[in-house]
Parts: C-alpha cells; sequence; structure tokens
C-alpha cells in the first residue's frame, strides 16, 4: 500500500514536471517563431528597401545614360556644325591673309609714325617745362643776386668800420700796454737795483760791527723778513706783468682772427703789432 502510495506520487510528480517541461518547450517554442517571425518581416522589409534602392538607382543611371546619349548626340551635332564652320572660317582665313598682312602693315608703319610724333610731343613738353623752370632758376638767381650784392655792400661797408675800429683799439691797446709794460719794468729794475744795494750795505755793516751773535740772529731775522717782502712785491709785480703780457697776446690774436675772417690781409695794416717780451727780455 505505501509503495503503491509512493508509486502514485511519484507518478503525478513526473506527469506535472513533464506538464510543466512542455509548457515550458512550448512557451520557448512559441518565442523562437515569434522571433523568427520579426527576423523573417525585418529582412523581407531591409531586402524590399533595398530592392527599391537598387531599382531607384538603376532608373536613374539608365536616365541619365539616356540623357547622355542625347547629350553626346548633340555634341557630335555641334562637332559637326563646327567643324564645317571651321572649313568656311579657314577658307575665309585665307582669302583674307593677304589683306590682313597689308593692313598689319598700314598699323605697324602707323604706330611707329604714331611712336615718334609721341616722343617729340613729349620732347617738346619736357622742353617746355624745362625751360619754365630755368626761367623761374633765372629769376630766384637773379633776386638772389641782387640779395647778395646788397648784402655784399653792407658786409664791406661793415668791413670797413670794423677795420677802422680794430685799427683804432689796437693802436690804443699797443700804446697803454707797452706804456704799462714799461712802468712796471722800470719798477722792477728799480726794485730789483734797491734790494741788490741794499744787500751790499747790509753785508758791508755787519762786516764792520762786532754784534754778539744773538743781536746778530735777531737782526737777520728782521732782515729776512723785508727781504720776504720784497720778494712778494716783485713776484707780484711780475704776475701783473706777464698778465698784462697775455692781455695783449690774446688781444693780438683776436684781432688778426678778425682780419683773416673778414679777408682783410694784414700786410694792409700799415704797421706790424708788436707782441710782448717775455719777463727775462
Amino acid at each position: 500500500e505505501m509503495e503503491a502510495k509512493y508509486t502514485k506520487k511519484m507518478q503525478a510528480l513526473r506527469d506535472e514536471l513533464d506538464l510543466r517541461r512542455k509548457t515550458e518547450i512550448h512557451e520557448v517554442e512559441e518565442r523562437k517563431n515569434s522571433q523568427i517571425s520579426e527576423l523573417m518581416r525585418n529582412h523581407e522589409k531591409a531586402f524590399s528597401d533595398m530592392k527599391n534602392y537598387y531599382n531607384d538607382i538603376t532608373l536613374k543611371n539608365l536616365a541619365l545614360i539616356s540623357l547622355l546619349k542625347e547629350q553626346m548626340e548633340e555634341m557630335k551635332k555641334r562637332e559637326s556644325h563646327l567643324e564645317k564652320e571651321k572649313a568656311d572660317v579657314l577658307l575665309q582665313n585665307k582669302q583674307l591673309k593677304e589683306p590682313l598682312q597689308q593692313a598689319q602693315e598700314q598699323v605697324s608703319e602707323l604706330q611707329k609714325k604714331l611712336a615718334h610724333h609721341d616722343k617729340e610731343k613729349e620732347a617738346l613738353t619736357n622742353t617746355k617745362a624745362r625751360l619754365k623752370v630755368t626761367q623761374k632758376e633765372l629769376k630766384d638767381l637773379q633776386w638772389e643776386h641782387e640779395v647778395l650784392e646788397q648784402r655784399f655792400s653792407k658786409v664791406q661797408a661793415e668791413r670797413d668800420e670794423l677795420y677802422q675800429k680794430f685799427t683804432k683799439a689796437i693802436t690804443e691797446v699797443q700804446q697803454k700796454t707797452g706804456f704799462k709794460n714799461l712802468l712796471l719794468e722800470r719798477k722792477l729794475k728799480g726794485l730789483l737795483g734797491v734790494l741788490e744795494k741794499k744787500e751790499v750795505e747790509l753785508s758791508e755793516v755787519f762786516a764792520a760791527s762786532n754784534l754778539e751773535p744773538g743781536a746778530l740772529s735777531l737782526v737777520s731775522h728782521k732782515l729776512e723778513d723785508v727781504l720776504n717782502s720784497k720778494n712778494a712785491t716783485i713776484e707780484d709785480l711780475q704776475l701783473q706783468l706777464a698778465r698784462a703780457c697775455k692781455a695783449h697776446d690774446d688781444m693780438l690774436r683776436t684781432f688778426e682772427a678778425k682780419l683773416t675772417a673778414f679777408g682783410i690781409p694784414l700786410d694792409t695794416l700799415g704797421f706790424k703789432p708788436l707782441a710782448c717780451p717775455g719777463l727775462g727780455q
């Protein structure tokens, strides 16, 4: 009984599993059939689209081929027509070649004459322009010549006036400088003579007197102070004489430079300016 019961349960379970398997297989087959149907529809649509596309291309190509054939026929007709026109033109060119050559020779000759005429016309224009420029330059030069003559006359007058002023000034300065230099030299010679004389007298006094060494030293110091003072006076007089000589020489160089700048030779002065002698002369 137990075995029959389990056998019955096993049979029921087997039947149930078999039914489930068949159901699942049926569902899988349905899905497969559905996918196959979908794929077939897609393939048929793609094939139809492709077929339509290539049919359109074929129709367009046929239309294009037909059009190109028509164009080729038209071009052949035009080519034949052009060949005929070419033959006619060649014949006309052959007939017109000689008159054309004559006409070209005439044109070349006329162009040469025209070029020569243009050159002459241009040369005439340039000559007129140069003439105007030359006339203007001549007027400008005449005006400049008049201005330069006026300026030359003015400069000559100024030169003569400066010449007179410089001559007068150099004469006065030479006189004043020479007199002052003479006085300074005489004064310097007198001081030198007095100094030498005093030195001789002092030596004689020292030799004749029997002074003590301290007193003799004091007198010597005082005498040295006096001599230093006199020497300073002499040096100052020599410096003044040197300054006067330098000013005199500078004035002479300035005067000669001005005469040279105005084109006046130094020989026309009528005298030769004296240069200041050196201190030892």
